[in-house]
C-alpha cells in the first residue's frame, strides 16, 4: 500500500461526487476543513435522473450559494403538469427548472473544489477500521490500492448498494424503485411542452411517465416505478416490472410523447437506474462514518424526486460534523436526529404513492382541482413542501374533495 503524495490527509473523506457528496464537501471546505471528494467516475459523469429541480432543490442551492449559477444554465419551468388517465390536466405552479445531471453534478463538484476540496478519481473498496471505528478508506486508483486515513468518512455513493455493503451499512440490497430515461433533441417541440409533465395512465401502472423540457431544445423523457420490489425481511424481490415495456406503453398512450419521438432525435440511449427511497434501506451512521444522499434513501417515493433531498441530507451531514467534529457520539446523534426529523415527510410521500397503483385517483384530484382553487393551492403546497401529500389521497382527504 502506498499513500497519495498530495495533498495532506483529509479531515473528511467524502465518497461520491453527486449532489449529496459535493454539497457536504462544499460546506465543510468553506469552514476550513480539509476535504477529499472521491468518485470512481471522472468529473462530468452522467447520472440517470429526471433532472427536475423542484423548490427544495432551489432552497438547498441557495444555501450553497449556487442557485444563480445553476439557473443561468438550467431551463426555467413555471408548472408541473399533472395528466390523468382520461387526459385531464392541471398545471401546478412552482419554482422549477431542469438541468441535466451531467452539468449539474459537474457544477456542484467544481463549487466544492473552488471552496478548497480536493477531488480524487478512485473507487471505494472498504473502510479502514480500528477499535470498532472507521478511520479512513481503502481506495482503488487505477491498478493501485491506496489507504487514505481520515477522522470521518461520508458515504454518498447513490442507489447502488455495493459501497454500503462493503461498509457494513446496507439493510436492504434491492432498490425501492427503478427508472428509465433518455434525451431527445426536438427544437420543434419547444414551447409546446413547457411544464414538467407527469403522466398517470393504466398502461404504465404501477408507474408513471414524464417529459421535462431541458436546455438547448432537448427533452428528458422517461418512466419510473417507485415500488418495484417487495421487501421480504430486507431482501427485496423484484415485481413483474419491464421498464422498456412501460416506456413503450407510455409513448403509445400519450400523444405528446409520440410527437416528441416522431419530430426529434435521440441524444444517446435510454438508461435505467435504481432508486432508494423513504430514508430506509441503510444504517445512517456508525463510529467514524455517516451515510447521506440516495445511499441513505433520500429520494421521495411517489414522485421519484431526489436532487433536493440529496443536497439537503449532504448539508445536514456537514452541519453535524461542523458542530461536533471531535465528538463522535454527538456528531452522529445530531445527524441521526436531523434525518429522523425529515422522515415523516418521506412517509407521507410513501402514502401518496397509491396514486401510482391506482391512477384513477389522479383523475379525481385533477377533476376537483380544476373546480377548487383551494385544492390547487394544496397541490402547490405539496410541491413546495408546505402541504401533506399523503392527505390528498387519504380517505379523509378524498372526502374533502367533494366539499372544497
Amino acid at each position: 500500500m502506498t499513500a497519495p503524495p498530495s495533498p495532506l490527509e483529509p479531515d473528511v473523506l467524502v465518497i461520491g461526487a453527486g449532489p449529496a457528496g459535493s454539497a457536504c464537501a462544499r460546506l465543510l471546505a468553506q469552514s476550513g476543513r480539509r476535504v477529499w471528494v472521491v468518485d470512481q467516475h471522472p468529473m462530468g459523469r452522467d447520472k440517470t435522473c429526471g433532472d427536475g429541480l423542484i423548490p427544495d432543490a432551489h432552497h438547498a442551492l441557495a444555501r450553497l450559494g449556487l442557485l444563480d449559477a445553476v439557473m443561468a444554465r438550467a431551463e426555467p419551468v413555471a408548472h408541473v403538469g399533472c395528466i390523468g388517465p382520461r387526459g385531464g390536466r392541471i398545471d401546478v405552479p412552482g419554482s422549477l427548472a431542469v438541468l441535466p445531471r451531467r452539468e449539474l453534478d459537474e457544477l456542484l463538484l467544481r463549487a466544492a473544489i473552488d471552496a478548497g476540496a480536493h477531488f480524487e478519481q478512485a473507487r471505494f473498496e472498504a473502510p479502514i477500521e480500528e477499535d470498532g471505528r472507521v478511520v479512513g478508506a481503502r481506495l482503488k486508483r487505477g491498478d493501485e490500492l491506496v489507504d487514505v486515513r481520515a477522522p470521518w468518512v461520508v458515504l454518498a455513493t447513490g442507489a447502488v448498494p455495493k459501497a454500503l455493503q462493503a461498509a457494513g451499512m446496507c439493510e436492504r440490497h434491492t432498490p425501492s424503485g427503478v427508472a428509465l430515461r433518455g434525451y431527445i433533441k426536438a427544437p420543434s417541440m419547444v414551447g409546446r411542452i413547457k411544464a414538467l409533465e407527469v403522466v398517470w395512465h393504466q398502461a404504465v401502472r404501477p408507474g408513471y411517465g414524464w417529459i421535462f423540457p431541458a436546455p438547448d431544445g432537448c427533452f428528458n423523457i422517461g418512466v419510473g416505478v417507485t415500488d418495484s420490489h417487495r421487501d421480504l425481511q430486507g431482501k427485496g424481490k423484484k415485481k413483474d416490472v419491464n421498464l422498456r415495456a412501460i416506456f413503450d406503453a407510455f409513448v403509445a398512450a400519450y400523444k405528446p410523447a409520440q410527437q416528441l419521438l416522431a419530430e426529434g432525435q435521440w441524444v444517446g440511449e435510454l438508461k435505467g437506474a435504481p432508486l432508494r427511497c423513504t430514508l430506509t434501506g441503510a444504517r445512517w451512521t456508525r463510529p467514524g462514518l455517516l451515510v447521506t444522499g440516495e445511499a441513505a434513501g433520500s429520494t421521495y417515493s411517489f414522485t421519484g424526486e431526489g436532487i433536493g433531498k440529496a443536497l439537503e441530507t449532504g448539508m445536514l451531514a456537514a452541519d453535524a460534523l461542523l458542530a461536533a467534529f471531535d465528538d463522535d457520539t454527538a456528531a452522529r446523534a445530531r445527524y441521526e436526529a436531523a434525518l429522523t426529523a425529515l422522515k415523516p415527510k418521506f412517509d407521507l410521500y410513501e402514502r401518496a404513492n397509491r396514486v401510482n397503483a391506482y391512477p384513477w385517483l389522479a383523475d379525481l384530484l385533477i377533476w376537483r382541482a380544476k373546480k377548487s382553487p383551494r385544492l390547487l393551492k394544496r397541490m402547490s403546497g405539496v410541491l413546495n413542501e408546505t402541504s401533506n401529500p399523503g392527505n390528498l389521497v387519504s380517505l379523509k382527504g378524498l372526502a374533502r374533495l367533494f366539499t372544497e
